[in-house]
């Protein structure tokens, strides 16, 4: 990828951010509710008309919409996404704080992922249409189709509740506490990928290079691992990238239920106290980080595979 593609891809990234920051700035603008109530709400209190009236008129929050917009925007410009409503502390050092523990909890979940899909999905395409396969598309089958609340909700009942194994609340982020939510959200990506694992691997054992490996009297293992396998976890470069970004962003429902200090987390709560500085930084942060992962997958992959190199 050449440094005019790469600066094209950079200047594309920069004007989705601003459209997602118009739109998100606009849905926040139309929500329904007072920020202000919800965030005396969220501290216990219950002030007078008067009160709620001139923290609005201090925060701006009673200029018109493109003033409103404006100085976010030029605010945001400067590295400044406000200040949380709920929290009463900078979005920016906010969703810092935050960002580790997802960050730690989404590559968890991926190797743990990446342990079980590849030698699941390797077999099963070797052992094909032998019971080994059938149990193993049995379990892809299963997995895919669990709702990730629903195991989550199962596994805490199972293995923190019944047989007390691992702690039911991941309060911080503990080697321990991270099992249950990493073991959760890699469920549903192991039996997706053990599928395209075993799809690939299929396909690949009918071309013509490994007839030919086979004829000239390679072992089977140097066939596999040294021929089939670079070919077939190639393309699944991008698809990590997408899940990554994927996780990063979309880990809310697991971080709930297990009480997990992240990313998602904090923007469930952010909605639910409408802390509209907080959603919006959130939202911006979510997608320069899933833009930036795609860019850095695509630079990536040509360098694994010369052939798609763009000229």
């Amino acid at each position: 990828m050449t440094k005019k593609t790469i600066a094209s891809r950079i200047l594309q990234i920069i004007i989705v951010l601003f459209g997602i920051g118009f739109l998100t700035f606009g849905l926040t603008y139309l929500a329904p509710g007072d920020p202000v109530k919800a965030m005396y709400a969220a501290n216990g209190s219950v002030p007078s008309e008067e009160v709620v009236e001139a923290m609005r008129e201090k925060m701006g929050l009673n200029n018109p919409f493109p003033v409103r917009y404006i100085n976010w925007l030029f605010s945001c410009l400067h590295g400044d996404l406000g200040t949380s409503y709920s929290l009463n502390k900078p979005v920016v050092s906010v969703l810092l704080q935050r960002l580790w523990p997802t960050l730690k909890l989404t590559l968890f979940s991926m190797i743990l992922m990446l342990a079980i899909s590849v030698p699941f999905g390797v077999l099963s395409a070797v052992k094909h249409n032998k019971a080994a396969d059938y149990i193993i598309r049995a379990f892809s089958f299963v997995g895919v189709s669990l709702p990730s609340f629903w195991l989550g909700v199962m596994l805490i009942y199972i293995v923190a509740l019944k047989f007390k194994l691992l702690p039911v609340i991941s309060s911080d982020t503990g080697f321990k506490k991270m099992i249950l939510p990493a073991v959760t959200l890699a469920f549903p990506m192991t039996a997706k990928y053990t599928r395209q694992i075993r799809a690939a691997v299929l396909e690949e054992l009918h071309q013509d290079y490994v007839v030919g490996a086979r004829t000239r009297g390679l072992k089977e293992s140097t066939v596999l691992f040294g021929h089939i396998l670079p070919n077939v976890l190639l393309p699944l470069v991008t698809l990590l990238g997408l899940s990554f970004g994927s996780l990063l962003g979309g880990t809310a429902v697991v971080e709930v239920i297990f009480s997990y200090p992240g990313l998602g987390n904090l923007a469930v709560s952010a909605v639910a106290a409408r802390d509209y500085p907080l959603i919006q930084g959130y939202v911006l942060w979510v997608a320069l980080i899933y833009m930036v992962i795609n860019l850095i997958v695509d630079i990536a992959y040509e360098k694994l595979d010369p052939r798609t190199k763009v000229r």
